[in-house]
């Protein structure tokens, strides 16, 4: 489904009734990232799945930055007549939310900050985003899920698991170039979010896989300490897209938290 959020098309799915748990994929996805749990939550939810901004179905137009999507979030969910919610950002989701965060927290009722880090990029990952820049726009996006394919999914995964490699890898291939180029310079220049974690006082689950090499446990813990209150869990057996390669698990710890939350 498309909505009109502001001036730019959002693709999105919408099932469900109950708390509304609004999902953020990462770089260089699209939505059906949250497959497993659209369908998999225990607790009764309006699951709301967004195509962020050059992903998916949603238009592939500048400008491209942290603050314009969560921007294009907030305009998506005011169409969507959603007051509050939960939001789960997985890596560059999380990017976002952190954005989501500082400029509309009235929409916040509870985060969840999956595989993901505050601080900015260093020098050295500026670089290598340029790297990537140059890339897709000379090979292309397979070229990007070939050299990003390794990291992307956990070592368990990658032994077991082969059909979800070829997954994830014909996702990230099929992302328009516009959309990866836009997103990459998006993450290189968004800012340092570790200031704000001082300042979120909604309630918080930080989740990680144990073999993520991309945004590794030290990045989680980092977010658990500067957030009060928040809680960490850490999924064995499971790489950066921890949703998808322990989707039971994954949905068990974010069910748990909903839970709680729909006590309250």
């Amino acid at each position: 489904m498309i909505v009109l959020a502001g001036k730019i098309a959002i693709g999105y799915n919408d099932t469900g009734s109950g708390l509304p748990v609004v999902f953020l994929h990462g770089f260089p996805h699209h939505r059906g990232l949250w497959a497993p749990q659209l369908r998999g939550l225990a607790v009764p939810c309006r699951t709301i799945a967004l195509d962020l901004r050059g992903f998916g179905e949603s238009a592939a137009q500048p400008p491209f930055s942290m603050d314009q999507y969560a921007d294009d979030v907030a305009a998506a969910l005011g169409v969507l007549r959603v007051r509050q919610a939960v939001v789960v950002g997985l890596s560059m989701g999380g990017y976002a939310v952190f954005a989501l965060w500082r400029r509309h927290p009235a929409l916040l009722r509870a985060l969840v900050l999956a595989d993901t880090r505050a601080g900015a990029d260093s020098d050295e990952a500026r670089a290598k985003r340029r790297e990537m820049i140059a890339l897709a726009r000379a090979e292309g996006s397979g070229a990007i899920a070939d050299r990003m394919i390794t990291g992307m999914v956990g070592k368990t995964s990658r032994e077991k698991h082969p059909d979800l490699v070829d997954a994830m890898h014909r996702m990230m291939a099929a992302a328009p170039v516009g959309g990866v180029v836009g997103a990459l310079e998006a993450m290189r220049d968004r800012p340092d979010s570790t200031p704000t974690l001082a300042t979120i006082t909604v309630p918080t689950l930080v989740v990680v896989g144990d073999e993520d090499v991309l945004t590794p446990v030290s990045e989680s813990r980092t977010l658990h300490a500067g957030i009060a209150g928040s809680r960490l869990e850490i999924i064995a057996g499971a790489g950066h897209v921890s949703n998808m390669e322990r989707p039971a698990a994954f949905n068990h710890v974010l069910s748990e938290f909903l839970t709680t939350l729909t006590a309250q």
